[in-house]
């Protein structure tokens, strides 16, 4: 077992005007989140933010500290949100234990000293997709299924982005400091999610895609809304979105995606609205 992180930096968007392909990818692009036995992680200075994946397959994996955190447990000074897109597994939280189906989140306080992670079946083996943000107050760790989600239902099938936005780790389902997460499934048939598109100039977003074959992939769009650019991304793919920029994607097929937000505030209407004919 290793733990594996990167680090990235922050971003001005006049610089991000210039970036060809490779440098775009390279700076916002998360291409390998899950690796088999491993834990990996990306420390982002953008609002502090933790973007990573953990698959344990014959034994079991501990979300251990990073270097940059300069603290002696990973939950010192942060919040956890872990949605599981694979098979069956658990999460232990000082020793708790809590059953993890597919699409179920947990939320891990700030304080929180051992996190391991385990799958039920080595041949199925559970993909744990991480988000955390700092955290300047304890709250309880809390299990949320796709029954306990407020859900969203948005869209339509003539404007191809019908979709279901199954809000998991947000201020109305669990107590959290800033951290917030859910999961969007968009119907067959429908291509587009977040669109008409928006910005939220308070805070940072991560968009994690899954559920998508092998054989098809997702166009997520960045940038200002006058200075828009895309990355071209596959299944279990992160990519990072600063405040400045917009996020929405076109898939060539249905898919899903996991949004974690950290910042400002837990008002999750609180986006700046972008016309579909202001877009360049």
């Amino acid at each position: 077992m290793a733990t594996i992180y990167e680090e990235r930096y922050a971003y001005h968007p006049d610089d991000f005007k210039s970036y060809d392909t490779t440098r775009i990818r390279k700076e916002f692009l998360i291409e390998k989140v899950m690796e088999p036995g491993n834990v990996r992680l990306v420390y982002s200075a953008i609002e502090r933010f933790i973007t990573g994946g953990a698959v344990p397959v014959d034994k079991p994996l501990k979300l251990e500290t990073i270097d940059p955190l300069k603290a002696e447990y990973f939950c010192y000074r942060r919040e956890v949100g872990v949605i599981n897109v694979g098979g069956a597994g658990a999460i232990v939280v000082d020793g708790t234990e809590y059953k993890m189906n597919c699409k179920d989140a947990l939320y891990i306080g700030k304080g929180s000293k051992e996190v391991v992670f385990s799958s039920e079946d080595p041949e199925k083996p559970a993909h744990f997709y991480i988000n955390s943000a700092p955290a300047h107050k304890e709250f309880p760790v809390k299990h949320v299924t796709l029954a306990d989600a407020n859900v969203l239902h948005m869209g339509s099938l003539e404007s191809s982005n019908e979709r279901n936005i199954n809000q998991l780790l947000i201020n109305t389902v669990v107590e959290t400091c800033q951290l917030q997460m859910g999961m969007t499934e968009l119907m067959p048939g429908s291509v587009w999610n977040t669109m008409p598109p928006h910005q939220h100039n308070r805070r940072n977003e991560v968009y994690f895609y899954f559920n998508l074959p092998e054989d098809q992939a997702v166009c997520h769009i960045m940038g200002q809304p006058d200075e828009t650019r895309h990355i071209w991304m596959h299944n279990e793919q992160a990519v990072i979105s600063p405040n400045w920029s917009i996020h929405s994607a076109a898939g060539t097929s249905n898919y899903i995606f996991i949004w974690g937000m950290a910042g400002e505030n837990l008002d999750y209407t609180d986006m700046d609205h972008i016309k579909t004919t202001d877009l360049r």
